[in-house]
């Protein structure tokens, strides 16, 4: 993405809480417009103008997609959250959408005119 002159940050676990702080300010700010990141971030960071999440492994708790996804469409705004499913994580989606009673739709062609 970065060859691609898109701004974009990363944080991970490992990361000192300083350089964290600094990069989720950015973020914030929206000085940087990608944000990617583990499981880290996915409690705790209140960002209003996120309108795109994308899993690229679902979370190994059910409870913990709603805080992954709702970092999208805050506050009344549209947000659309995209998970990567490979055939090992049918059993996990299965879980989350039982735990929250909800359907998980195949994305639809028009994926732009959701966000």
């Amino acid at each position: 993405m970065c060859s691609r002159d898109h701004t974009v940050s990363a944080t991970h676990g490992d990361m000192d809480q300083n350089t964290h702080d600094i990069i989720t300010r950015e973020f914030q700010s929206s000085s940087s417009r990608v944000l990617i990141t583990t499981d880290l971030l996915a409690r705790g960071i209140d960002v209003q103008q996120v309108s795109l999440v994308i899993n690229y492994d679902l979370p190994t708790q059910p409870g913990n997609y709603f805080h992954r996804i709702g970092r999208s469409g805050r506050f009344g705004r549209k947000g659309v959250a995209i998970n990567f499913v490979t055939l090992d994580d049918e059993r996990m989606l299965a879980d989350i959408q039982k735990f929250y009673n909800v359907v998980v739709e195949e994305l639809p062609s028009n994926v732009a005119d959701l966000i």
